[in-house]
């Protein structure tokens, strides 16, 4: 934690000339890719800015979010979860000394090989949302401790979850008295209002019915203790969403519905592209009816990364980027 805080402080003390000459060193050779700039002390800065939003919710790094090494073992050494998909990413995550505590299974369509490797790790919490994921995991994954995945109304968000995973309330009653049945262990409920939430509000109903969930599983006869609020939080400064406009809602309910005690890396990275072509446009490409504004030359530019490389989240998840030239 100091080594980190210093790189932090460290970053904190020096201009942006500083960090823009070194890229502009870096990628000086003609024959050098495109390449990301991390900056650590931003993700250290989102931690520490979480515990004091959330001091009783444990944060799980989704590691298809980043699975660089480097980003991995920063999170792993302040003390952070992991939401892995596989087993490449459980793989991963224990090989940088993660304990399976710490590692949640979150993808709720899985191989049986996969939720085997699990087991045969020590992985133990792993989502579900149907029966056909609850019978696979009671073949798997007997002493599994599943966390029942439900839908939410996902409608304000950029990148809809709930149209392909998720459970009903009805369907949750009938999950959960049939892994009664099968003598599987259910310890909670998780959610995912859906990629670039752009309303807060929606997280309410969410927590109410994960609250509803709760009392089923007490009805049939299970212990359920965990709460999983899913992800989708802003992560940069400059969307129209805040962190804490989503924090003063979230707050308010789980106080309501759960009374007793109860991702990190989206603006540590700048990405470094190099101008590989340059080409005129001319007047009549630009169907432009502004004489004065036509008039002027335009140019586009090509770069050397793009929307099915390091800019694919602007197809998938309808990211905006901003940019700046050097």
């Amino acid at each position: 934690m100091d080594s980190l805080t210093a790189i932090f402080s460290m970053k904190a003390l020096l201009p942006r000339t500083f960090w823009t000459k070194n890229i502009n060193e870096v990628s000086s050779d003609d024959d050098r890719d495109a390449f990301y700039v991390a900056d650590l002390g931003d993700i250290l800065k989102k931690h520490l800015g979480w515990l004091k939003a959330f001091p009783g919710v444990t944060p799980f790094s989704a590691i298809k979010y980043n699975d660089s090494r480097t980003i991995v073992k920063t999170l792993a050494a302040i003390g952070t979860g992991f939401d892995c998909a596989g087993e490449t990413e459980i793989q991963l995550v224990q090989s940088l000394g993660v304990p399976p505590e710490r590692i949640i299974y979150a993808n709720p369509c899985k191989q049986v090989s996969q939720i085997k490797y699990a087991a045969n790790n020590g992985v133990q919490m792993i989502t579900f949302d149907s029966e056909v994921e609850l019978m696979k995991v009671a073949r798997a994954h007997s002493k599994a401790k599943l966390v029942l995945r439900t839908a939410t109304d996902d409608s304000k968000a950029v990148c809809r979850l709930s149209v392909k995973f998720g459970a009903t309330l009805k369907t949750s009653r009938l999950l959960l008295e049939q892994a009664k049945e099968l003598n599987i262990d259910i310890i909670g409920v998780s959610f995912h209002m859906g990629s670039g939430c752009t309303d807060p509000e929606t997280f309410v109903p969410a927590i109410s019915d994960a609250c509803c969930v709760f009392d089923m599983g007490a009805e049939i006869g299970f212990n359920m203790y965990l709460l999983d609020i899913g992800g989708g939080f802003p992560g940069s400064e400059d969307i129209k969403l805040k962190f804490e406009e989503v924090t003063s809602v979230i707050h308010p309910a789980l106080d309501k519905y759960f009374p007793s005690d109860l991702g990190y890396v989206a603006s540590a990275f700048t990405l470094a592209v190099k101008i590989i072509a340059k080409k005129l446009v001319l007047k009549e490409q630009t169907r432009c009816d502004d004489e004065d504004e036509s008039s002027e030359q335009t140019f586009m530019y090509y770069v050397n990364d793009g929307v099915y490389g390091s800019f694919n989240c602007i197809l998938y998840d309808h990211k905006y980027y901003s940019s700046t030239a050097t």
